[in-house]
């Protein structure tokens, strides 16, 4: 898979998509200085976990039951990341089978103060479904199941940010710790507001925050953000986290939240 291939038009069997599974994932992650190696650029493992993380989230949700990574394909490294960037990253099925699905992934850099994009990475990840969690037949024939005040779909333009609850996240009882899922709204709706403004911003408030469901060990967290309104100075943000079982497809929402960014002095 090229590197363009992530900005052209879906494929066949994203076109033929009629419940949603197989249409392209975008999600954002930020680079931080952490992440990076002595040249000051994201390190390779940093970004290969990135984009695993991403094609399992996509395996799961085509195949569900217990998913797996079993083989990574070509990968070609075209440019480095900067820290500092937003890294977007980029996935559709291009194949798939019974229990089986090939994922083509892309990752680009962003400079979020003028909107420059560079081709950095791409790859492609074969995703299984484990036999003895044979869970198709059982997520095809009941419905998910979704909990709390649907909010209906985000505009195109708004931010996701995606993330695995593992069990550095959780607290004793097995639940999303309100840290980490205050981390993940902020930094969605953290781009949310820089790419509208192109400006420097920080969070001047979080006007509200209702937490309405747990995500669970093992969820798949999923973040929407998108800018409501734009000031002279300020950007609301309207967030949105819901919670996803990877074997069954239950989908709850968990915290909706309305943030304000202003811009600073650059």
């Amino acid at each position: 898979m090229s590197l363009l291939s992530c900005e052209s038009a879906p494929d066949d069997a994203d076109a033929r998509a009629t419940d949603g599974s197989l249409r392209p994932l975008v999600v954002v992650d930020m680079v931080w200085p952490d992440q990076s190696n002595h040249h000051g650029t994201l390190f390779d493992g940093a970004a290969l976990s990135m984009l695993d993380r991403l094609a399992f989230i996509m395996g799961s949700r085509v195949l569900r039951g217990t998913v797996v990574t079993a083989a990574v394909g070509r990968l070609d490294f075209a440019a480095p990341v900067p820290a500092g960037r937003v890294a977007e990253c980029r996935a559709r099925v291009t194949r798939r089978g019974g229990r089986s699905a090939v994922i083509g992934v892309c990752l680009f850099a962003e400079d979020l103060l003028n909107g420059e994009r560079i081709a950095c990475l791409s790859g492609e990840f074969t995703i299984v479904r484990r036999a003895e969690r044979d869970s198709l037949a059982t997520a095809m024939a009941e419905p998910p199941m979704s909990a709390g005040t649907d909010p209906g779909p985000p505009p195109d333009d708004a931010v996701r940010v995606a993330e695995i609850v593992f069990p550095g996240h959780t607290n004793h009882r097995g639940l999303l710790h309100g840290g980490p899922a205050m981390e993940w709204i902020a930094k969605a709706g953290f781009v949310a507001a820089t790419r509208r403004v192109r400006r420097t911003v920080v969070m001047a408030s979080s006007e509200r925050m209702d937490f309405v469901a747990p995500a669970r060990l093992g969820d798949v967290v999923e973040v929407c953000a998108h800018v409501t309104s734009v000031g002279r100075r300020s950007v609301r943000v309207a967030a949105t986290m819901w919670a996803e079982s990877p074997s069954t497809g239950e989908r709850r929402l968990c915290t909706s939240a309305s943030l304000v960014y202003v811009a600073v002095a650059d």
